[in-house]
């Protein structure tokens, strides 16, 4: 699967509630360390999820600080690296939709 085929939906999510495209990219470029420019190289090159998590230039430190639960699964409880990763992002997203605010969304 594409990671600009989830990317939209991501914007979609956080836009039903109220939230911004910039706020979506904001939270891919602190988990992931790639800039704006690189992250639109992403979506243009249509990478695969596992690509782009692999890819990224600089993992942030504080995802292992996301806990919680997403499809019923608690994220801290997932092995395999990329899945736990993907699992991070879309925990996040989900707190974006709910309103939490930016710095708790960082874990600042």
């Amino acid at each position: 699967m594409s990671f600009a085929s989830v990317y939209p939906l991501y914007i979609q999510k956080a836009e039903k509630k109220g939230r911004t495209k910039a706020e979506v990219d904001m939270i891919i470029c602190w988990l992931t360390g790639y800039s704006q420019k690189e992250l639109n190289n992403q979506l243009n090159k249509e990478v695969n999820f596992e690509t782009f998590i692999t890819s990224a230039p600089q993992l942030n430190p504080s995802r292992t600080l996301i806990q919680g639960v997403v499809c019923g699964v608690k994220v801290e409880d997932i092995k395999e690296p990329t899945m736990r990763e993907i699992r991070y992002l879309d925990k996040m997203i989900d707190e974006l939709a709910k309103g939490k605010v930016m710095e708790k969304i960082l874990r600042k």
